[in-house]
Formats: structure tokens, C-alpha cells, sequence
């Protein structure tokens, strides 16, 4: 495989596939994206919006924004959900009974419906359509050297490991692996493989809480 890079036409490709396929997905979604705001606000208490910090192509940080899925506050315990095994592999620790969830979030996160605001992010430049997911600080700061390739490339709203078992193969280092194959293997038809596979991982819902 290649070493982990893309070049400079596949950058340009890339970013302007975005704009366009980003534009077209916001315009046509802007109904449902209202409609999803509105019933958050009637759900539970706190604004319909999240952003949080995380970490994007080449370390820079970044505010990622999402619908809000979860009471307010409740990204203070991010940490608590990564444990480790004996190895010290890193494990995430989510699970569809957190009680953080609200009741509507519980069906925007089986839908992937609460990652539609990142479509902003798209068109702004700080993300892609696909590519490896946007981590969070405090957990870079684990990363060992050979992970912090995956930052080599524009951050997606999906990916490779989104569509190939997602939290059923919950060991980070696996997740890691998958990312890294992504970015070996770029080309604008694997983007496209990957975007296709994401509606029937979406509306299967394997993995999404």
C-alpha cells in the first residue's frame, strides 16, 4: 500500500466534490434539519445545537456541531467512557442504555439524523464528506505516534470504520487500523464506495447510540 497521503489534485478533487455534494445534501435537507431543531427544543430543556472542540486534519482544532442528543452537561463525563483492557488496548464504553440520552436523541443517534449540522462544517472547510472521524482532545493526548498518521487527512462526517461494524469492534486500535487503510487506498471512488454504504449502515442502525 502506499505510504499515507493524498496528493495535491486528489486534495483538490476531493474538497471540491464537497462543496458541491455538501451544498446540494444541505439545501435538500434544510426542511428536515428546521423540523429536527424545533422538536428538540420541545424534548427537553437547552439549545438545539452542540459544538464541541475536536481535533481535525493536521492537529488544528475546530468546533464540530452537531443536534443535541443528550441533556445539557453531559459531555463532562466523555471521559468515563473509555476503559481499558489488560493489554492496555483502549475500549469506548458506550452503550444504548446511557442514561444521558434524551428520548428524541435516542432516535436522531439510531438515525445518524444528530450528525446533519456537520454539513456546516463540510462547507466551511474544517471537514469532509468522508474520512476518518474528528477526535476529541483529551483523547489525542493518548494516542500513541503511529496514530496521529490519521490526522493526515480532512476529517469526515463518515468512513471506512463507520461502515464496517462501527461500535460492534469497539478495540480504538482497530479503529485506528481502519482509518490508516482509508488513507492508503484514497481515491475518489473509494469516497464514493463509502458514501454508498453509509445509507444502509444508517438505516440499519448497527452500532448508533
Amino acid at each position: 500500500m502506499r505510504e499515507p497521503a493524498i496528493d495535491e489534485l486528489d486534495r483538490l478533487i476531493k474538497r471540491l466534490f464537497d462543496l458541491v455534494i455538501g451544498t446540494l445534501l444541505l439545501l435538500f435537507l434544510s426542511p428536515v434539519m428546521i423540523g429536527i431543531a424545533l422538536l428538540i427544543k420541545v424534548d427537553s430543556r437547552g439549545p438545539a445545537f452542540f459544538r464541541q472542540q475536536r481535533v481535525g486534519e493536521g492537529g488544528r482544532l475546530f468546533w464540530m456541531v452537531k443536534f443535541r442528543s443528550m441533556v445539557e452537561g453531559a459531555e463532562q463525563e466523555e471521559a468515563l467512557l473509555l476503559r481499558s483492557t489488560a493489554d492496555g488496548r483502549l475500549l469506548f464504553a458506550k452503550t444504548p442504555t446511557d442514561s444521558r440520552i434524551t428520548c428524541l436523541g435516542r432516535v436522531l443517534r439510531r438515525t445518524s439524523l444528530d450528525e446533519l449540522p456537520q454539513l456546516f462544517n463540510v462547507l466551511k472547510g474544517e471537514m469532509s464528506l468522508v474520512g476518518p472521524r474528528p477526535e476529541l482532545p483529551w483523547l489525542v493526548e493518548r494516542y500513541e505516534p503511529w496514530q496521529r498518521k490519521r490526522f493526515a487527512v480532512p476529517q469526515g462526517m463518515t468512513g471506512w470504520w463507520q461502515v464496517n461494524g462501527r461500535m460492534k469492534r469497539p478495540d480504538f486500535h482497530e479503529r485506528v487500523e481502519d482509518d490508516l487503510f482509508y488513507i492508503r487506498n484514497y481515491s475518489l471512488g473509494l469516497d464514493l464506495r463509502i458514501l454508498c454504504k453509509t445509507i444502509p449502515a444508517v438505516v440499519r442502525g448497527e452500532g448508533a447510540y
